[in-house]
């Protein structure tokens, strides 16, 4: 069960195209990133927020699935859901065609929280997005 779960739209630009007329590769990873972002600003705690509480959320991991390839100009809706925190956080991704309703990539990231002053990896989340979570801090 996920943690949250929030939607992104948008509609896919020409400068991503490939000689081929399709979304490359590479630019999934930028649409990730964007959904995650958005994603977290719904949630209240963004990557500005994390580095106030002096903490750092890099990827170290990071699963794609291409099912059908984006074209320009298609609206698509990427719903992203935050799956664990502890000990690392793992959001999920799915993106959709939003004329057709279906389902064009998969892809997961695995983040560690680290602290950006030591830049050592913790295996807890910050009790800031606990608190907003709900979920309770272990003594």
């Amino acid at each position: 069960m996920s943690l949250f779960e929030s939607e992104f739209e948008m509609k896919i630009a020409f400068h991503d195209l490939d000689p081929m007329d399709v979304v490359w590769h590479g630019n999934y990873v930028k649409y990730m990133e964007q959904a995650r972002c958005d994603m977290l600003n719904k949630l209240g705690y963004n990557y500005y927020n994390m580095k106030d509480d002096g903490w750092a959320y890099p990827v170290a991991k990071m699963k794609t699935k291409f099912i059908r390839p984006l074209t320009y100009n298609q609206e698509v809706k990427i719903v992203t859901s935050l799956e664990e925190i502890e000990p690392t956080m793992v959001i999920k991704y799915k993106i959709f065609d939003n004329k057709t309703g279906d389902k064009v990539f998969e892809g997961e990231t695995v983040q560690f929280a680290v602290l950006i002053e030591t830049r050592e990896t913790i295996y807890s989340a910050p009790s800031t997005l606990k608190k907003i979570l709900g979920v309770k801090d272990e003594v």
